[in-house]
């Protein structure tokens, strides 16, 4: 079984120059229940299925299966899923031998930008870029499943 292990912070400051490469990313849910949550996404022209598992009591570790679709699949699930959906321009930050994923988001979570990076274990130290703000980690606000059903926009 796959173990994520990830920790979340909102953005203080200024990414967009540190930049590698962007993609956009468009995701719902067919599923989206504490214990689990079963994701379709389209990332510029790749469909995945996604099945997540609850976290750990940090939020930082749980169980996620990831496997690739024909985006013409993900085109037909995306009518299936549960009311609200992710409208997304994922950045790709690398600094201090990590990647952080930074998301920036559009539709009814404008005004939301988030930084993500996948970690071998919760302990693992990492650099700390200074436009990383406050940690949103096990924040179940910050969830994009959550975010589908309760957007930013109207907290």
């Amino acid at each position: 079984m796959n173990q994520e292990t990830e920790r979340k912070f909102l953005i203080s400051g200024d990414y967009k120059s540190h930049v590698s490469h962007s993609i956009r990313i468009v995701q719902g849910y067919l599923c989206s229940v504490p214990e689990r949550s079963v994701r379709v996404r389209i990332a510029d022209d790749k469909g995945f299925l996604t099945v997540k598992g609850a976290g750990n009591a940090s939020g930082t570790t749980r169980f996620e299966w990831e496997h690739p679709i024909p985006v013409a699949d993900a085109e037909a699930l995306l009518p299936l899923c549960e009311t609200g959906s992710i409208d997304k321009i994922r950045h790709f930050v690398p600094f201090g031998g990590h990647t952080f994923e930074v998301d920036e988001f559009f539709g009814e979570n404008e005004g939301l930008t988030m930084a993500e990076i996948e970690l071998t274990d919760e302990n693992e130290p990492f650099d700390r870029p200074e436009w990383l703000g406050k940690e949103v980690t096990g924040d179940k606000r910050y969830y994009n499943a959550y975010l589908c059903r309760k957007p930013y926009t109207k907290w």
